[in-house]
């Protein structure tokens, strides 16, 4: 995203009216995106600046809880559908300088995110729900990285949680700008757990 002025992008459907006035008319940073494109092509990772490009609702979401006044410039980073943990991890490792000079790397998505299991009515959170999200805080305090990259084969109900992955895979992105799991060990600080609509998991976290 490499433009001044972002637009504000309702990309869902079905909800109340009230949701689409929202806008967050954070600025654009076009010298932040061209040190991004540098860090990707010194790291060999391809990338391309994307001048139209608004904030989804996976950027201007979190972030209008972060900062409401949206005076802290953003610059959105379309991750590849394509991409294993791995690479997404690797992608993060590659902006971690970013991190020197006082940018802030989110990674933005959701612990668990099956919407045809969500329970309208609330209640507690489901069982199978749970059990993914302990497991996932286990490995993080543990600091053990190839089970992290393994999950979709160690993790218990995990392709229950995530029928589809890319609401959960953004977390490589921000253990690698954090080089977690490689030693010393990084100390993870949970900052929320909760779970709604019975289903969707937002657990958050910082490194």
């Amino acid at each position: 995203m490499t433009q001044p002025a972002p637009p504000t992008w309702h990309d869902f459907g079905g909800f109340p009216p009230a949701l689409y006035a929202l806008q967050y008319p954070a600025p654009g940073s076009p010298e932040l995106a061209q040190d991004i494109l540098d860090l990707f092509a010194a790291a060999g990772l391809p990338a391309q600046p994307d001048a139209q490009r608004p904030f989804d609702h996976g950027a201007w979401v979190p972030m209008m809880h972060l900062y409401p006044q949206a005076n802290v410039p953003m610059v959105q980073i379309s991750l590849p559908a394509s991409a294993t943990p791995a690479q997404l991890y690797a992608m993060g490792e590659a902006l971690s300088p970013l991190r020197e000079q006082g940018v802030l790397l989110v990674g933005s998505g959701s612990m668990t995110h099956n919407l045809s299991d969500i329970r309208r009515e609330g209640g507690p959170a489901a069982p199978h729900v749970l059990a993914f999200s302990a497991w996932i805080e286990t490995q993080m305090k543990a600091g053990d990285l190839q089970a992290m990259l393994d999950y979709r084969v160690r993790a218990p109900e995990s392709a229950r949680v995530h029928p589809t992955d890319e609401h959960f895979v953004t977390i490589y992105f921000a253990l690698g700008a954090a080089h977690w799991g490689q030693s010393p060990q990084i100390p993870v600080n949970y900052i929320t757990r909760e779970v709604m609509l019975g289903t969707l998991s937002m657990d958050a976290f910082s490194l």
